[in-house]
């Protein structure tokens, strides 16, 4: 088992990244490295690993919503309510109910079984759509609108619905027993109930992820019973893997809209923690995505894709083009999106991928007629859409939305820091490149040493170069000796660069001094759109002192 572990961990990582490389989204090579140590070509991962899958992908979901949950914007999605409401529900139910008829022409199916496969094909996946809109609310794109927000949230009310609805369908399907409940003398039948129980599902998930994030809140900050961000993580993790158990016992709740709910709460209540939490979700989202692809890759069953290729890319694209595009014609219709902005609904709502690996087996499981038709097609949903949105959002993102301002308190910014050190050969050098080192390392920043050099002072250069490589030993750093006019050279290149923050040098302390004498650090503040932090040498803090 251990063996399998890293087998998947170490070649998910390393094909990942190479896929990266050759332009193509990392999930592709993961998937792809599921299916070559899957049962299918190597069979390399143990059976303990294959058969612990359901629970890993869990795990996973449960990560990447929680990821969603701590980066939505409660003002964006109050602009957007009910686009995001009707993307929870019209964009699914147009596409699975088109599905259904698709398969009683292609398939010779009846009407329910298509509607089985059309709520199993009409899911989105959070794994792939989640990551997508969070780095688009990180850079910019479609946020004035709140348009990553309403796609998030519609994305997993969907989810909500298409499952209740599937289990109701494989009850009734399975021949159940069940004849529905009596209310006041009426018997209503369990499709009757279904507008009910997605109703009380919702309800009780926002209502249990409210909940959450008060004891979270309890725990973490009032009661400090944790010590550091690790902790912090470890904690809310916990807490929310147990809302998706604890749906599962009690299914009168919808234990992923839990973990959202509670991100989301988070924000609301104590924002300070939730920007550690979306810290930490990140690095185990890192870990979490390369498991729940690879695993996703080791289920698909490539025996039975072959003959129903055709005939399932057929059905993808009437779902997809005929039935899911009404959808999103009537979420949007009436609102302030732009063609352009309706149009992006193509790329970033259509990925299949987690619900399809989760529940795309039932059917065969139960002995449903066309079971393994409906796995195969469920396996090629995955193969195409999944690829296919993670490269589509944002290429076409870009040239659908408009860009504009990020709300760092929402989302984790990408990139590490990046801090330019402004030096110069006076001993107050050795100052900034001290702090500028202590906030790289608090961050995993990296730094760039810049000495604008009008003289041709080798010597000094080369004892900056020296001071540099000695106080920033264990970080990455570049140093950069110029020429030209210094607080317009110490801008230019910070702007160039995207630095994150300027460090520069304060000399004096007396207050005519500071007056009559236009200091470069002055200067720097005067123009610079770059935050600047000064630094004081420390004889000169020890004697105001």
């Amino acid at each position: 088992m251990l063996e399998s572990i890293i087998w998947i961990l170490v070649m998910g990582f390393l094909v990942g990244q190479i896929a990266r490389r050759l332009q193509i989204p990392a999930l592709v090579g993961m998937i792809v490295v599921g299916v070559l140590l899957g049962t299918q070509v190597g069979n390399v991962i143990s059976s303990e690993v294959l058969g612990a899958a359901k629970s890993l992908r869990t795990i996973a979901v449960m990560v990447i919503l929680m990821k969603a949950g701590l980066g939505l914007d409660r003002e964006k999605l109050a602009q957007q309510g009910t686009v995001a409401l009707r993307l929870g529900f019209l964009p699914a139910a147009c596409e699975a109910i088109a599905i259904a008829f698709a398969s009683m022409w292609l398939l010779q199916f009846d009407f329910l079984t298509g509607l089985l496969l059309g709520c199993i094909i009409g899911a989105e996946s959070p794994a792939v759509i989640v990551p997508a809109m969070l780095r688009l609310k990180s850079l910019g794109w479609g946020v004035t609108k709140g348009i990553p927000d309403a796609i998030l949230t519609g994305s997993a009310l969907s989810d909500v619905m298409l499952l209740l609805v599937f289990s109701l369908l494989l009850t009734f399907l399975s021949q159940s027993t069940a004849t529905g409940i009596t209310l006041l003398g009426i018997t209503l039948a369990p499709w009757q109930l279904l507008p009910f129980q997605v109703v009380v599902q919702i309800t009780l998930g926002v209502l249990m992820g409210w909940a959450s994030a008060q004891i979270l809140i309890s725990l973490l900050i009032k009661q400090n019973w944790t010590q550091n961000a690790v902790q912090d993580s470890l904690v809310s993790a916990s807490i929310a893997l147990w809302l998706v158990v604890l749906a599962d016992h009690l299914p009168v709740f919808s234990g992923y809209l839990a973990v959202m709910a509670m991100g989301f709460f988070l924000i609301e209540l104590d924002a300070p923690l939730a920007r550690r939490l979306r810290s930490g979700f990140d690095s185990l989202w890192t870990i979490a995505e390369i498991i729940l692809f690879v695993l996703l890759g080791a289920s698909i069953q490539l025996n039975v894709l072959g003959n129903n290729l055709l005939v399932g890319l057929l059905i993808l694209g009437i779902g997809t083009l005929v039935g899911r595009s009404l959808g999103w014609y009537l979420s949007t219709v009436g609102s302030n999106w732009t063609w352009k902005e309706q149009l992006f609904l193509l790329p970033a709502n259509s990925a299949k991928a987690t619900v399809q690996a989760a529940i795309g087996a039932i059917p065969l499981a139960q002995g449903l007629a066309g079971g393994e038709t409906i796995l195969a097609i469920a396996a090629l949903s995955i193969l195409v859409t999944a690829p296919l949105g993670a490269w589509a959002i944002p290429t076409f993102a870009p040239k659908l939305l408009e860009r504009g301002e990020v709300d760092p308190t929402k989302v984790a910014i990408l990139g590490c820091p990046v801090f330019l050190a402004a030096v110069d050969e006076s001993p107050l050098s050795t100052d900034v490149l001290t702090k500028t080192a202590d906030l790289a390392r608090r961050s995993d920043g990296e730094v760039i040493v810049l000495y604008v050099d009008n003289l041709g002072d080798q010597q000094a250069i080369a004892l900056l170069q020296g001071k540099s490589q000695k106080l920033l030993s264990d970080i990455r750093y570049e140093f950069l000796s110029l020429s030209g006019t210094v607080p317009e050279e110490i801008v230019r290149v910070a702007e160039s660069r995207k630095v994150t923050d300027i460090v520069i040098g304060k000399r004096g302390h007396q207050p005519l001094e500071q007056v009559l004498v236009g200091s470069v650090s002055q200067a720097v503040i005067e123009t610079s759109l770059i935050p600047v932090i000064l630094v004081e040498s420390r004889s000169e803090q020890s004697m105001q002192n």
